[in-house]
């Protein structure tokens, strides 16, 4: 049996102010003990929070003007703003925000909070600061595309779209409010307060960070100045473990109250404990690989083709992958309008194999594939590297954890990159940006895409349909084209899109309340409860 390492033990008896920590015993009434991998963190600030589990986070401790709220992930409602007034002539959102709000600080919600933490995103320009930029800010324009006056703040944008993209981009992650009076005075070096916030939260959400410690551990506390229905579950206390078998593990001897990354085989295995659940939640990351085209020999479009067809999709989605992935093969997850839901590739090594032949391409090829250090990529790994062995394409394995893998995959080092990608916002524009468009290819012009990742230009018309997709105002002829646009990357393109996430998370039977919406940025702990 595992039990609490003791440096994460220790904090969790002061954070949770337990007296001891029995051997085996039930996690305390008013806590949340969760295991799960939350290696892939590379921030918290929500600046430049950037990756699944920390939009985990910003979920839970800062708020939107509008956000999918835990009472319904489904549904765009009221957040700080309780109204909002749009003109779309004019280009413009009117925005009133609710009275009495406080952060967790204590300090009053100001328009002035609402307009200095988005220019805040936009002169830090980390990875999601390019979601702002959607509507055409910049850290110069800013304060011309954001007026405030008392509790009413003006939206404008530049772009041809309709306000409903709009709804959504400032319902995204780098919009939430954060207290700017408390960040600036942890200023640091001209840093607007982001060292301190990677370590401290300060927004107006249910829960305030209580401790965080990468690779360790994260710890949330309810916040006592919440404007909303208080939090029912005190304290949320999130372990980093890795391993899926020392997650059942601890669920099964009542250290833990919930494991978030078991595989199928331990999933199965819970089936007889009556004391444990099982929920299923889709989700909108689809899983993926890609050729970095800095590596001349991955720049030959013969052999992206042929590696759609020694993917074993079914054989994956039907052993170990069953009840975690469903196989996909378009950019825009199935469930949303727009999706792309035909999957035309199969496990084909002999078509494969004349594909390369017919280009020429020059086998062996050795190719050094980045992979997450965690089940289930490791898994899919091991099964690419051996479905295309037999055409002569070698992968070479390089594990890593989740942020060593997506540090190296920004900076464009890598060969191949196993990952998994899930929309910004919930606009098919949102992974549209990401697999079908790149503006400027430069090593300089960092962008938060897939195609700049892979340094791969898509071709100009495509582009243009990319930005014309953005722009139309007709629902049904709009994702019309992102179906065709999907269709395009299925026949050129240097990824391989080949399954769909499907969220399978254990927890005890006395957990009620939790809410895993189709993305990171939907989980929810506010409504938790222990019967």
């Amino acid at each position: 049996m595992k039990h609490i390492p003791n440096l994460i033990a220790a904090a969790a008896v002061s954070v949770f102010a337990l007296s001891a920590v029995p051997a085996v015993a039930d996690t305390p009434a008013n806590a949340l003990v969760i295991a799960q991998n939350i290696d892939d963190i590379v921030t918290i600030d929500p600046a430049s929070a950037y990756e699944f589990t920390s939009g985990e986070y910003v979920a839970n401790t800062y708020d939107q003007l509008v956000q999918y709220d835990a009472d319904d992930t489904t549904k765009l409602a009221p957040g700080l703003a309780k109204s909002w007034d749009i003109d779309a002539a004019a280009k413009t959102v009117t925005f009133e925000l609710r009275d009495g709000v406080k952060f967790s600080s204590g300090n009053p919600l100001r328009g002035e909070d609402v307009l200095e933490s988005w220019k805040r995103v936009l002169v830090l320009q980390k990875a999601p600061a390019f979601i702002l930029e959607n509507l055409g800010w910049t850290a110069e324009n800013i304060e011309e595309m954001v007026t405030v006056d008392g509790n009413t703040v003006t939206v404008r944008w530049a772009g041809d779209f309709a306000p409903s993209f709009v709804l959504n981009v400032l319902a995204a992650r780098p919009a939430a409010v954060v207290d700017v009076k408390t960040a600036m005075a942890n200023e640091v070096d001209g840093d607007l307060g982001h060292a301190w916030l990677n370590q401290n939260s300060a927004g107006t959400g249910p829960f305030t960070l209580a401790r965080y410690a990468p690779g360790e551990v994260l710890m949330l506390q309810a916040n006592p100045n919440y404007w909303n229905t208080a939090p029912a579950i005190e304290r949320v206390m999130i372990r980093h473990v890795p391993e899926a078998a020392t997650q059942r593990l601890l669920l099964e001897s009542g250290d833990v109250d919930m494991a978030k990354n078991l595989t199928p085989d331990q999933i199965a295995g819970l089936s007889g404990n009556a004391d444990i659940k099982v929920e299923t939640y889709p989700q909108t990351a689809v899983h993926w690989f890609s050729f970095n085209q800095k590596h001349e020999p991955l720049t030959n479009p013969a052999l992206w083709e042929a590696s759609r067809y020694l993917v074993d999709y079914n054989g994956m989605a039907d052993s170990f992958l069953k009840g975690q992935m469903e196989v996909h093969q378009a950019f825009w997850p199935e469930g949303f309008p727009g999706a792309l839901t035909e999957t035309p590739f199969e496990y084909d090594p002999e078509k494969a194999k004349a594909i390369l032949e017919e280009a020429g391409v020059e086998l062996p090829l050795t190719i050094e594939l980045d992979v997450i250090n965690a089940e289930p990529f490791t898994d899919i790994a091991a099964s690419l590297q051996q479905t295309f062995a037999p055409a002569g394409i070698n992968f070479e394995i390089l594990p890593g954890t989740g942020a060593q893998v997506i540090t190296k995959y920004r900076a464009r080092t890598h060969e191949g990159m196993l990952l998994y990608w899930g929309p910004d916002f919930m606009d098919p524009h949102s992974n549209a940006k990401a697999f079908a468009y790149n503006a400027d290819n430069s090593d300089d012009k960092y962008v938060s895409t897939t195609t700049w990742r892979n340094a791969w230009m898509p071709p100009a018309e495509i582009n243009e349909k990319t930005k014309a997709a953005l722009a139309e105002q007709d629902p049904e002829a709009r994702n019309k084209m992102y179906v065709e646009l999907q269709q395009a990357m299925q026949e050129e393109a240097p990824f391989v899109i080949m399954f769909q996430a499907v969220k399978q998370v254990a927890m005890d039977d006395a957990v009620t309340g939790f809410v895993n919406g189709a993305n990171a940025d939907y989980v929810y702990y506010r409504l938790v409860e222990k019967q």
